[in-house]
């Protein structure tokens, strides 16, 4: 998994710059309005909660957050309709993506995923093609800094941590779905720094990248995936050496 872990430590490090231009905010807003639809108190919906939190980790303004609930409780009548989306395809090297998206128009969106999957090296595939390769997962990150890593080890291990990997300065764990928000508000009630959670895909098998040139390819296309207004999570199976990422 650790190549998994290496691309949500990468979006972690370019999540300012991200925020910068706005394409963050907007993919929050995507993600607490699909959520809403299950309820506008975050008390209540659990799904909501994870939304928001994690748009306020990324200074997502609250003005942002309230309009998004609103158009996903339909308060706002005039809100676009939003659909939950998945692709599936292939990279340099032949790695495996599994694409999630948020759209209010699934034409352009599978037209831009495939373009983008076009021009870096990869290729869209049939409904099915790598989602067996994938298996769901909590995921969360935590920002360590100078904090003993041992330490965050045992306390997320005693949270219930499925599995756990160090990356510089941040710390990604792996929960069971069902433990994500029990894990995550646990490391917070110990003191430690949660960047970020959610639901995500983990595979199943790495393929390990150890050329150069494949690896700057691949994460060339993992950033334009990012890029996309429409993107809201890749998953894929690539490892790729720890040196090449320096």
């Amino acid at each position: 998994m650790s190549g998994h872990s290496k691309w949500n430590s990468i979006k972690h490090k370019k999540g300012a710059a991200d925020a910068k231009r706005g394409k963050i905010f907007t993919k929050h807003a995507k993600l607490i309005q699909i959520a809403a639809r299950g309820g506008g108190d975050p008390e209540m919906n659990p799904s909501l909660r994870l939304a928001i939190d994690n748009a306020k980790a990324d200074n997502t303004p609250n003005n942002n957050i309230e309009r998004a609930i609103k158009k996903g409780t339909g308060e706002d009548k005039d809100a676009a309709q939003l659909l939950e989306v998945i692709y599936e395809g292939y990279g340099p090297a032949g790695v495996a993506l599994y694409i999630q998206c948020v759209t209010d128009n699934k034409n352009r969106t599978v037209s831009n995923v495939r373009t983008i999957l076009t021009k870096n090296g990869g290729s869209m595939g049939e409904a099915g093609c790598v989602a067996w390769m994938f298996k769901p997962q909590g995921l969360i990150v935590l920002k360590v800094g100078d904090t003993n890593k041992d330490e965050v080890e045992l306390a997320a291990i005693d949270a219930g941590a499925a599995d756990i990997e160090s990356d510089d300065d941040t710390m990604t764990v792996y929960t069971d779905p069902s433990d994500l928000g029990k894990v995550a508000a646990s490391l917070r009630d110990a003191g430690f720094s949660v960047e970020s959670q959610e639901f995500t895909f983990v595979p199943n098998d790495t393929v390990k990248i150890d050329d150069s040139e494949k690896a700057k390819k691949i994460l060339k296309l993992m950033d334009a995936l990012d890029e996309d207004d429409d993107v809201t999570n890749v998953s894929s199976n690539f490892d790729i050496e720890e040196s090449l990422l320096d």
